[in-house]
């Protein structure tokens, strides 16, 4: 099983990113798929989650920034980030869980990874 991130980068503060996850080696289509980052120094946390019927998560601060988006036919996952800050700068990663809900998954429960995709917002 394979998550494989793409589309972080550098981008200058108010600027957008589009990052893509895509899966292999299983259908993620039943299951709760997030978007996680890390900054240097500090814990991983979750950005964004969405479940395999739609319904969506985000945390407080990221509310109206970004949006979270699931293609099942493609396997593939999506984050819509806009109105970038440089507390935004950090290594986000994608994820899958199989067996919690939009509403208890943390860090410790998901069960696949992706690799990271370092964004970093700068002017």
């Amino acid at each position: 099983v394979q998550l494989v991130e793409s589309g972080g980068g550098l981008v200058q503060p108010g600027g957008s990113l589009r990052l893509s996850c895509v899966a292999s080696g299983r259908r993620f289509s039943s299951d709760v798929m997030a978007w996680f980052r890390q900054a240097p120094g500090k814990r991983r946390e979750l950005v964004a989650a969405i479940s395999w019927g739609g319904s969506t998560r985000y945390t407080d601060l990221e509310k109206g920034r970004l949006t979270i988006s699931r293609d099942d036919t493609e396997n593939t996952l999506y984050l819509q980030m806009n109105d970038l800050k440089p507390e935004d700068t950090a290594v986000y990663y994608c994820a899958a869980d199989t067996r919690s809900t939009i509403w208890t998954l943390t860090p410790s429960s998901v069960d696949y990874w992706g690799q990271g995709t370092q964004v970093t917002v700068s002017a």
